[in-house]
């Protein structure tokens, strides 16, 4: 039987405290949203309870506090961690990788991808590799696969982006909106301030603007010679997940906006199977 260890119990109790400012709620909020008492929420946050694994994720769920936090909630209470972390390539995500490869197919003839926490490029659909092969100049894709590297190095994506500054806005807001979340590592926010150092880049991305709700679709424009491509760029993330890596990974399909586009997109095929 589980045990709870009261001296770990204050360490939880500062972590939920935490949790609920970041969410900009009150103790009578989170209460009315677990359905308990803002007393006994008051008592877990000081110590003076010791709350219950049930509990805990009872108002983690109250929180929405993603599942990988939600186990260090568990473990700061004493409690072993409740959701797997299981690697990309596993066999227990078997299922879920055909799902996603199902989607990024299905997608074809536009672009596709899919992305863990970090940003890096774990998956692409063919299109999608051919595409940004075709404006990096590579065969059959960049070597560089991290979305915030790309986009933000001179040398590569970031040249044939003509909204680039309003497409990096809405990328590095979504970067610091989940590191608030508390979902990127050490390594995502060595990342982003990695990019954030390049040459050309505003300082006013330092200080991103997250009042803001974000946009379910982003413009994206590439240009490259006489073919303009109008994309709107959505992200996605995977409902009710019961795996950490699941959880944090994030599916991004870009869909043509205009005639014009899909003209280039034909264009570009054309010549590229010539």
């Amino acid at each position: 039987m589980e045990t709870v260890k009261a001296k770990e119990t204050p360490r939880f109790g500062l972590l939920l405290k935490q949790w609920r400012q970041i969410r900009g709620k009150s103790q009578l909020d989170l209460a009315l949203d677990a359905s308990v008492s803002a007393r006994h929420i008051s008592f877990i946050e000081s110590g003076r309870s010791l709350p219950s694994k049930e509990m805990i994720v009872t108002l983690a769920t109250a929180l929405n506090i993603p599942l990988r936090e939600q186990n260090v909630l568990l473990n700061s209470a004493g409690f072993a961690a409740l959701y797997g972390e299981s690697k990309f390539d596993s066999d227990e995500l078997r299922e879920s990788r055909r799902a996603l490869e199902l989607i990024l197919t299905k997608h074809e003839p536009y672009p596709a991808v899919v992305l863990n926490r970090q940003w890096d490029i774990i998956s692409g659909n063919q299109a999608a590799q051919s595409f940004f092969g075709f404006l990096l100049d590579t065969e059959p894709a960049p070597n560089e696969q991290n979305v915030l590297r790309l986009m933000f190095k001179q040398s590569l994506a970031r040249k044939y982006v003509s909204n680039w500054p309003d497409v990096a806005q809405a990328l590095i807001a979504r970067t610091y909106r989940e590191a608030l979340g508390g979902v990127p590592d050490l390594t995502t926010m060595a990342i982003l301030s990695e990019v954030l150092s390049y040459p050309g880049v505003p300082e006013n991305l330092r200080t991103p603007d997250l009042s803001k709700p974000l946009a379910p679709l982003v413009p994206v424009i590439f240009e490259k010679g006489n073919l303009r491509f109008n994309f709107s760029s959505l992200v996605t993330t995977l409902g009710t997940p019961q795996d950490v890596t699941l959880q944090e990974l994030r599916v991004e399909c870009f869909y043509p906006l205009d005639e014009t586009t899909e003209k280039s997109m034909e264009s570009y095929r054309r010549n590229a199977s010539a």
